[in-house]
């Protein structure tokens, strides 16, 4: 079950990110990847980031506005088969008209990788796989911690969490990418 969100983003600093929302754009998401995306880069057009926060019973996924510069639709995926948590993220690639894939990658406080690396690791590659983009895998240390920070702040209730944390952790994910590839490119 894809379970769709609006809500109000705060991050850790207290700034208003606005209202999130919803926005279709149906197509194949592998047939037009490549011209798309040399044509952006090359007229400096944003392109459509997802964020995947991927874990053991809920995936939260983040996308990007179609300029490349805010988050602009969350969501969490139910369920523990990685089968179908892959099937639902290409259904969101194609639908959302994804151009660039980053996903949440384990590390330990001290830099090490954690536990679960490899477990996300084969994920990534299966995910790479499936849809013909590369996977970035950006390093994810606190950002559940600041998920639940966030949505504490905004009043919600902590048995109240669940539901949103994983979205909120993967737009975390997607802003600080983001971040830096603005920094890139300046």
């Amino acid at each position: 079950e894809l379970v769709k969100h609006y809500f109000i983003f705060y991050n850790s600093r207290g700034a208003h990110g606005g209202k999130i929302g919803l926005s279709y754009q149906m197509g194949s998401a592998m047939g037009r990847q490549g011209n798309r995306n040399e044509r952006n880069e090359r007229e400096g057009i944003g392109m459509r980031v997802m964020a995947i926060d991927y874990g053991d019973a809920r995936t939260g996924v983040a996308i990007s506005d179609a300029t490349g510069m805010l988050a602009g639709f969350t969501t969490v995926i139910h369920g523990r088969d990685s089968q179908r948590v892959l099937e639902e993220i290409e259904e969101l690639i194609a639908a959302h008209g994804v151009d660039e894939l980053v996903m949440g990658f384990p590390r330990n406080m001290d830099g090490t990788e954690g536990p679960r690396a490899q477990l996300y690791r084969d994920f990534a590659a299966r995910l790479k796989e499936r849809c013909g983009m590369p996977v970035s895998l950006w390093d994810e240390r606190r950002t559940t911690i600041e998920a639940h920070q966030i949505l504490h702040a905004s009043g919600k209730r902590m048995k109240n969490h669940k539901k949103n944390v994983d979205a909120v952790a993967a737009t975390l994910i997607l802003e600080g990418y983001l971040a830096r590839k603005r920094l890139a490119r300046s």
